[in-house]
Formats: structure tokens, C-alpha cells, sequence
């Protein structure tokens, strides 16, 4: 029964993974084009400092931005794989997985040999699992990050344009809006460093860059270029302001029609996984196994 419940969470895990990884591909090649799109001036601001490492800049853009952020996390990714190693080798020396092979091998029709495979493979993929847990971690955060951005820059962006509309400017508009909102969301964070920035005596150009290169997202880059370009050529930056906010209404009405039209491509995965396997078991299970009877006792009376 173990070595049944090993496979069957084996098999699950080795299918999420290949799920996560197509996932991630595709997220990562809609970026660049989106990033292709905008251009080179547009992601100026997208860059950090040259003495911060490429993991540094990864885990400041999921919120882990602690001077031991990088060394916590290369510390969790070897204590996970050794602790998965240790798993693997506990298995192994048990002989679960000798055994839930052999079990599975007896599956007929050659079934048996790609589970026996799948068995014989369950040590690589459960290391390969708890090693990349601190990853899938910091993406999730990631995630759930740029998804509380994205839900505030919208509103942020018009109560911005509202108050330069009526007189304020870009500066005092963010300090009112902060006075508003809570700082617990990641965005109105985002503000107060740019606040603190510009206390600091950083320019407005250059605290916009930097809010833009900390958040790493297309959305508040096209914000802060487009800001930095109104004050630049003298444009209203009012007008710029609601611009921009019709703009990110209009690729979040697209986002969801995207999303929407996507539905049916993404059950197909959890209905031929989930409902078709029990379908195919209460429909043609006592078929296959009466024809495996005949079958078998034709084979034993030759």
C-alpha cells in the first residue's frame, strides 16, 4: 500500500513539475515580447545597481530584500536537497523502490514498464522536488506580489491624475495618497522608498528608475518612463497621468478576456488527469478485467 501511495504522489509531482516548467516558459517568453514592445528607453529604469548579484535582484523583486536574503536562500536550497538526499537514500536502502517497481512491472500490455521506469525514477524526482521548493517559495511571493501591485496601480494611477488635475503636484499627490492607504501593501512601499529617495537628494528621474528597477514590472516601468518623460519635455502631467490610467485599464480588460479564452485550454489538462482516468476505470475496468480472465485461462489451458 506505501509503495502504491510513493508512485501514485510520484506521478502526480513529476506532472505538476512539467506543468510548472511549460507555465514558466511561456510566462517568460510573453515578457520578452512585451519588453521587445516597449523598448530600450522604456526599461532604463529596469536595471539595478552593478554590485547587487542577479539572485540579490531576484529576491528583491519577490520582497526579500534582508542584507541574509541571499545567503538564507542558497542555505534552505542545500538544506532541502540534503534533506531530500537523505530521503532518497533511506528509500533506497529500505528497497521501496525495488519493490514498487517490481509491483508495477506486472501491470500487462506494457504499461507495467513505463510505471516500473516511472518507479525507478521516483528518487531523482522527489530530490529534484525538495530541491527546487525554496524556488517555487520565492515565485509564488513573486507572484503574489506583482498581483497586489498590478490590483492597486490602477486606482493608485487615477487618484494620482485626479489630484494633479486639481492643482497638486506628482510629489504631493504620492505623499497624500500614502496618508490614505496602508503601507502594508506593496506598492504603497514602493512609494515610501521613492520618498525616502528623494529626501535623500536623488532626483525625481532617478528615484522613479530605481521605484521601477525594484518592482520589475512592465507596468510601473511604462509609469515611471512616461513620468520622467512629461517632466522632461514639459508635457501635462496630469494628462499623462490619466493616460496612463486608461492605458492599464484597457490591458487589464484585455489580461482577463486573455485569461478568459484560455479556460478551456487549461481544463484539458486537469480532465484528461482527473475525470477521464475515473471515467475510463468504471466504464471499461470490469471489461479489461473479465478480458484479462479470458485471457489468462486460455494462456494456462495451453
Amino acid at each position: 500500500m506505501s509503495s502504491t501511495l510513493i508512485l501514485v504522489l510520484t506521478i502526480a509531482a513529476a506532472a505538476i513539475s512539467v506543468r510548472l516548467f511549460i507555465l514558466a516558459a511561456a510566462r517568460h517568453r510573453s515578457v520578452q515580447i512585451v519588453d521587445s514592445a516597449v523598448g530600450a528607453d522604456t526599461l532604463a529604469g529596469g536595471q539595478f545597481e552593478a554590485d547587487e548579484g542577479r539572485l540579490t535582484r531576484w529576491l528583491s523583486a519577490a520582497g526579500y530584500r534582508s542584507e541574509s536574503a541571499a545567503t538564507v536562500f542558497v542555505g534552505a536550497t542545500i538544506g532541502a536537497a540534503a534533506l531530500s538526499l537523505a530521503i532518497v537514500l533511506a528509500l533506497t536502502r529500505a528497497g521501496t523502490v525495488a519493490d514498487m517497481a517490481a509491483k508495477v512491472s506486472v501491470v500487462p500490455g506494457g504499461i507495467g514498464d513505463a510505471l516500473a521506469l516511472v518507479a525507478t525514477g521516483a528518487p531523482y524526482i522527489i530530490f529534484l522536488i525538495f530541491s527546487l521548493a525554496p524556488t517555487m517559495l520565492v515565485r509564488g511571493a513573486r507572484r503574489s506580489r506583482v498581483a497586489a501591485i498590478e490590483e492597486d496601480l490602477a486606482s493608485s494611477l487615477e487618484l494620482l491624475a485626479t489630484l494633479a488635475e486639481a492643482g497638486l503636484g506628482f510629489d504631493s499627490a504620492i505623499a497624500r495618497i500614502l496618508e490614505s492607504e496602508s503601507g502594508e501593501r506593496p506598492l504603497a512601499r514602493e512609494f515610501q522608498i521613492y520618498q525616502r529617495d528623494l529626501l535623500g537628494g536623488i532626483s525625481r528621474q532617478a528615484a522613479l528608475k530605481k521605484l521601477a528597477a525594484r518592482v520589475d514590472l512592465t507596468s510601473v516601468t511604462i509609469f515611471a518612463s512616461a513620468v520622467n518623460q512629461a517632466e522632461q519635455m514639459g508635457s501635462s502631467l496630469a494628462e499623462t497621468l490619466r493616460t496612463q490610467s486608461d492605458d492599464l485599464r484597457d490591458r487589464r480588460k484585455l489580461r482577463a478576456l486573455l485569461l478568459a479564452q484560455a479556460l478551456p485550454v487549461k481544463l484539458t489538462f486537469p480532465l484528461m488527469f482527473c475525470f477521464l482516468p475515473g471515467i475510463f476505470y468504471s466504464t471499461l475496468g470490469p471489461v479489461l478485467a473479465e478480458l484479462v480472465d479470458v485471457v489468462d485461462s486460455i494462456l494456462r489451458r495451453r
